[in-house]
C-alpha cells in the first residue's frame, strides 16, 4: 500500500467533496446555490446559478470519486477543470500568491489532480479492486487537458462585461473563495 497516495486521496477528495457541497447545499459554512450563482454572475458566468451548480457538482462528485479512488482519471479533470477555471475567471489577474487572491492554491490543487492520474490511486482504491485502473503520463496529459478544455467550453459566457459592482451580498469571494 502507498500510504501517501491514499492520505492524499482521501484528504483532497473529502475537502473537495465539502467545497462542492458549500456550492450546491450551503453546508460547511457555504453559500448555496443562489448566492453561489450571484457571485458567479458578477465574475461573468452566466447564467450563475446553473454554473454554481455545475462547479458543485464537479467538485463535490470529483471529490468523493477521489477520496474512493473510483474513475480516478474522470475525477481528476472535473477538480482541474474548476480549479482552471477558478484561475482564469477570480485569480489569474491576481499574480501567484493567495495573500493577494491568486492562483497558488488551485495551482498546487491541479498539480495534484495530475500527480494521482499519472501515478493512479493506489492499491487501497476501488479502481484497483475493480481491476479498472489507469495511469500514466498520458493519462494524466488527458486529465489536464480535457479538464481545462470541457471547462472552458462549458464556461463560455456571453461577450458582454459584467456590469454592476463585484460586492453582491453573501459574495463568496470576499472570503477569498477559490471557486
Amino acid at each position: 500500500m502507498k500510504l501517501g497516495l491514499t492520505l492524499l486521496r482521501l484528504v483532497v477528495g473529502a475537502l473537495f467533496f465539502g467545497h462542492g457541497t458549500q456550492k450546491l447545499k450551503g453546508w460547511f459554512g457555504g453559500y448555496g446555490p443562489d448566492a453561489t450563482g450571484q457571485f458567479f454572475e458578477s465574475i461573468g458566468l452566466r447564467p450563475g446559478k446553473r454554473h454554481a451548480i455545475s462547479a458543485g457538482a464537479a467538485e463535490a462528485g470529483g471529490g468523493a470519486l477521489i477520496a474512493l479512488g473510483f474513475l480516478t482519471p474522470a475525477a481528476a479533470a472535473a477538480i482541474i477543470g474548476t480549479m482552471a477555471t477558478a484561475i482564469r475567471t477570480v485569480h489569474a489577474k491576481n499574480g501567484p500568491w493567495v495573500a493577494q487572491n491568486g492562483y497558488e492554491y488551485n495551482l498546487v490543487l491541479i498539480a495534484a489532480m495530475i500527480a494521482l492520474a499519472d501515478l493512479g490511486p493506489g492499491d487501497v482504491s476501488l479502481d484497483h479492486a475493480l481491476g479498472i485502473e489507469v495511469k500514466g503520463s498520458l493519462v494524466a496529459l488527458l486529465a489536464l487537458v480535457g479538464g481545462v478544455g470541457i471547462a472552458t467550453v462549458m464556461t463560455q459566457t456571453s461577450p458582454a462585461p459584467p456590469t454592476g459592482d463585484a460586492g453582491v451580498p453573501g459574495d463568496p469571494a470576499a472570503a477569498t473563495a477559490t471557486t
